[in-house]
């Protein structure tokens, strides 16, 4: 195996496939890149059983073959490789990487154990890539952390005619967001996926510069041994589906006898921010909304430490309205939205809050507790 490629080139692939390597495993190949040298160009795929990343790239290729070595270990050589072309190359069991008068050389690992990668499930549509990652990311930050319960870790994507849903939970917010994709083909059935959060998170955001994401899947889950892959150009990653489906979240944003406020959605981001400086472990901040008044009092702390903030605000519906919300929560909500007004549905305290922009809406518990 041989070939020349430019660093630039080299960097981008390793740094691809690395995103796939886990940060610790009992299978010393897992840590491995698959390097393939073929004709024209190389592919480099990394793989942990759950995510399966792989990218090619056009190469000057002498030698075809195959190789595979340490991913984190190649991608830091790559990062400080000079300026210029760069010549990749198998001698014996050493790989070496030369350029520019800098030489490398790594031992390689038995890539006759490494696993199979999953086949790629047949293209099902796509969608704008941009648009995909916005929002994945805004509803990406209501999923759990807490992998004793896989379920509520994932992102649910469901895909019905020529609309995808994205929505995802940790049974104190749920985050939901509608956007436009193109089906391969007319009349395709409806279809509901489950997947790791953080790593469509990646993924998204790692396509973002691409023009479109062509997203293959199977609806049975057959081809492709249960996969989802997104791909972008040349370059693919496939997340492996988690088991079961979120709960349902209908009855859970209708609020038929809500109070309705609309606030000025950065101003209101920006007061709880500075507002809660004051704020204690697992301690509140309360909007208190006043329809007389048409303002809404942002205000945190207890005796003498507190700070608040009276913003504008229009509210129907009830006269006054308080609730109360973990910091940090409500702020994630707020920067998720885009545009400037956010429309409030409010119950009372310790009730459901539906903040709603367009096809995105956001549902928070608010707290018994007020300050």
């Amino acid at each position: 195996m041989e070939l020349r490629i430019t660093r630039d080139d080299l960097t981008e692939a390793v740094a691809w496939a690395a995103r796939a390597l886990p940060a610790r495993t009992p299978l010393p190949v897992l840590g491995g890149l698959l390097l393939t040298a073929g004709a024209g160009r190389l592919t480099v795929a990394g793989f942990d059983f759950e995510t399966a990343a792989r990218i090619e790239t056009d190469a000057e290729t002498t030698a075809e073959g195959q190789v595979l070595v340490l991913g984190r270990r190649l991608l830091d050589i790559c990062r400080v490789l000079p300026e210029g072309p760069v010549r990749c190359a198998l001698e014996g069991s050493r790989f070496t990487v030369e350029a520019g008068g800098t030489h490398f050389g790594l031992s390689t690992l038995a890539y006759d154990e490494y696993p199979a990668l999953p086949e790629s499930p047949p293209v099902y549509g796509d969608v704008d890539a941009g648009e995909f990652a916005a929002a994945v990311g805004q509803v990406a930050l209501a999923a759990g952390r807490d992998d004793t319960l896989p379920v509520l870790t994932g992102v649910q994507l469901r895909l019905e005619g020529e609309e995808m849903t994205l929505s995802a939970t940790d049974r104190y917010r749920y985050a939901v967001r509608r956007l436009e994709w193109r089906p391969q083909a007319d009349g395709t059935a409806p279809v509901d996926v489950l997947l790791p959060a953080r790593r469509l998170l990646d993924t998204a955001r790692s396509l973002a510069r691409r023009t479109t994401v062509r997203i293959g899947l199977d609806p049975s889950g057959e081809a492709g041994g249960g996969v989802v892959a997104f791909e972008g150009g040349r370059a693919r990653t496939a997340l492996r589906r988690l088991e079961g489906r979120l709960p349902g979240y209908g009855s859970l944003f209708a609020l038929p006898d809500a109070s309705v406020a609309e606030v000025d959605r950065p101003a209101l981001a920006e007061a709880v921010r500075r507002v809660a400086v004051v704020t204690e472990a697992n301690s509140p901040v309360q909007l208190e909304f006043s329809g007389a008044e048409g303002s809404v009092l942002v205000r945190a702390g207890y005796g003498d430490d507190v700070a608040a903030q009276r913003l504008p605000a229009v509210l129907s519906g009830a006269q006054e309205v308080a609730v109360a919300f973990n910091p940090v929560y409500l702020l994630e909500a707020l920067n998720s939205f885009e545009g400037a007004r956010l429309r409030m549905e409010l119950l009372e305290a310790g009730q459901r809050v539906l903040l709603g922009q367009d096809a995105h809406r956001h549902l928070l518990m608010s707290l018994k507790q007020l300050v």
